[in-house]
């Protein structure tokens, strides 16, 4: 694969779009400044904004590995960072009382690299070759204690293992984190990185993800669909829409060989972008007929 030059703002934009991701210059910004820095990039906002996507483009446009630790209520180090090999451990001190080893000399033999056992964030440090792209998504729902185990990495790209020593990444990974803010992140933790919020796309932002991203979409459909969601965003409802969703009923839409939008066809799809029976009764009930009428309003 070509090596790309990201060498201005721009050029993060043209590379982005080159993978279908349309980036504002702002998103850009902060991408370049995590690149050139470097710096570990954290972005919050709701769900379905594109913060995961920009993890995984980045890594196409880069030409390198993509690392990923999906964050969870409970994740510990052992399910992040490493963990030993106890199975073989144990079969190694047997084989070593056998040979009247030193418990000093056994204890040195089971804790070395041959028994780590590495997870994404170990993994990120010890990978050999082209800097990788580390996604730590959704740290929000991780626990609160879980973020001190970042302040090492995030600071100085190693890792402290006790019964090794501290592990230092030949080429740090660019760190992307993602947050929906469900709770707020430690302020240690946002001191070692660059922020940036990505926002609900507006109108014209919609349309244009929704033809990059479904290139047969015919362009009124895709104007009626961006319509929609954008009005649908304004309603009182428990979890608005997010552009995956977008996404998805446009695409559900195209499997339906639906060129426009129609209250009977909305009615039909309307669970590709509400999944909550309270939303989807409200505006079936109450808005839908509207809704579709100020879309597909010439």
């Amino acid at each position: 694969m070509t090596t790309i030059e990201l060498n201005s703002v721009e050029a993060v934009q043209r590379a982005l779009a080159a993978y279908r991701y349309v980036c504002d210059t702002s998103l850009a910004t902060a991408i370049f400044l995590a690149l050139k820095l470097p710096k570990p990039l954290l972005l919050e906002g709701e769900a379905g904004v594109g913060k995961t996507e920009v993890a995984k483009v980045l890594s196409q446009v880069l030409d390198t590995e993509l690392i990923r630790l999906q964050c969870y209520e409970g994740l510990d180090v052992n399910h992040a960072v490493y963990e030993w090999n106890y199975p073989r451990q144990m079969l190694a001190i047997r084989l070593l009382e056998d040979q009247q080893v030193g418990w000093d000399t056994a204890m040195h033999e089971i804790f070395s690299e041959e028994f780590l056992i590495e997870r994404p964030l170990l993994k990120a440090i010890r990978h050999r070759g082209k800097a990788p792209v580390l996604l730590i998504d959704e740290i929000d729902r991780a626990d609160e204690e879980f973020e001190a185990f970042l302040l090492e990495l995030l600071s100085d790209f190693q890792i402290t293992i006790p019964e090794i020593g501290t592990i230092k990444a030949e080429h740090p990974p660019y760190v992307i984190i993602t947050s929906n803010r469900t709770r707020e992140l430690h302020d240690a933790l946002k001191r070692r990185c660059l922020y940036h919020w990505i926002d609900y796309p507006s109108l014209e932002k919609e349309f244009e993800i929704l033809r990059v991203k479904l290139p047969g979409i015919p362009e009124r459909l895709a104007l009626q669909v961006a319509r929609f969601i954008q009005a649908l965003r304004r309603e009182d409802l428990y979890k608005l829409p997010g552009v995956a969703e977008t996404l998805d009923w446009a695409a559900a839409l195209l499997a339906l060989n639906q060129s426009q939008l129609s209250v009977e066809i909305a009615s039909a799809t309307l669970g590709a972008i509400l999944k909550h029976q309270e939303d989807l009764q409200h505006i079936r009930k109450k808005r839908l007929e509207e809704l579709v009428t100020a879309a597909t309003q010439e």
